[in-house]
C-alpha cells in the first residue's frame, strides 16, 4: 500500500491548485483579514489543536461538539455515544496565509481515514472522522481530495471519513480547550498511550508529526 514520499506529497498537492479563477485573499493594509472558519473531526479533539495551530495564517483552533441531535450538550453526554455528535475542532484562518487546501492536507495526515469505527484507541461515533463543509467551495475542495487519496494512495481500502454540512458547533467546556499547552505531560502520555503517532506512521508511511 505505501508510497514514496515524494508520490504522496505530490498526490495531496494536486488538492492545493485552485480552481480556474480562483485567487488567493489579498491583504489591505491597515485593516483585519477577512477569516474563514473550517471544521474538522478526527478522535479526540486534544490531538487535532496542536497540528492546525503550528500552520501560518490559523489564527486560532477550538475544541467542541458537532453533527450531534441534543441541544447545548456536555463531554459526559457526547462521550457516552448517545448524542449524535463527535469530537471535533474549529480552525479560524486567514485564507490569504493558508488555504482550505492547505488545512485539508493537514487533517488528512492526522487522521486515520481507514477506520469506521473510530480513532486509535477511541472508539464509538463520538470520535468518527469527518470534514464539515461551510461552504459549497468547502464541500468541492474536501470531495476532491478524498477522490485524489482513494484513486491514488489507498487502492482498494476504502476511506469511510465522512464530509458533511456543518450543523451547529458547541464549544467544549475551557479545560478542554488548548489541551496539549495546559497540560503537556498528560497529552503527551495519553497520545501515546493511544498509540495515534504508531499507527499514523503505518497508514501514512512518512509521517513525522
Amino acid at each position: 500500500m505505501q508510497q514514496p514520499k515524494v508520490v504522496i506529497a505530490t498526490l495531496l498537492a494536486l488538492a492545493l491548485i485552485p480552481a480556474v479563477g480562483e485567487e488567493p485573499s489579498a491583504q489591505i493594509d491597515n485593516k483585519e483579514p477577512s477569516l474563514q472558519t473550517a471544521i474538522f473531526a478526527g478522535g479526540c479533539f486534544w490531538c487535532m489543536e496542536k497540528p492546525f495551530d503550528e500552520l501560518d495564517g490559523v489564527h486560532g483552533t477550538e475544541a467542541g461538539y458537532i453533527g450531534g441531535h441534543k441541544r447545548n450538550p456536555t463531554y459526559r453526554q457526547v462521550s457516552s455515544g448517545k448524542t449524535g455528535h463527535t469530537e471535533a475542532v474549529k480552525v479560524t484562518f486567514d485564507p490569504g496565509v493558508v488555504s482550505y487546501r492547505q488545512l485539508l492536507e493537514v487533517f488528512w495526515r492526522n487522521i486515520d481515514p481507514l477506520n469506521a469505527e473510530g480513532q486509535f484507541c477511541d472508539l464509538g461515533s463520538q470520535y468518527r472522522s469527518g470534514i464539515f463543509y461551510t461552504s459549497a467551495d468547502q464541500q468541492q475542495a474536501a470531495e476532491n481530495s478524498l477522490q485524489v487519496l482513494q484513486d491514488n494512495y489507498f487502492g482498494e481500502q476504502t476511506i469511510v471519513t465522512e464530509i458533511t454540512n456543518a450543523a451547529r458547533f458547541y464549544p467544549a467546556e475551557d479545560y478542554h480547550q488548548n489541551y496539549y499547552k495546559k497540560n503537556p505531560l498528560r497529552y503527551r502520555y495519553y497520545r501515546h498511550s493511544c498509540g495515534r503517532d504508531r499507527r499514523l506512521e503505518e497508514v501514512w508511511g512518512d509521517y513525522t508529526g
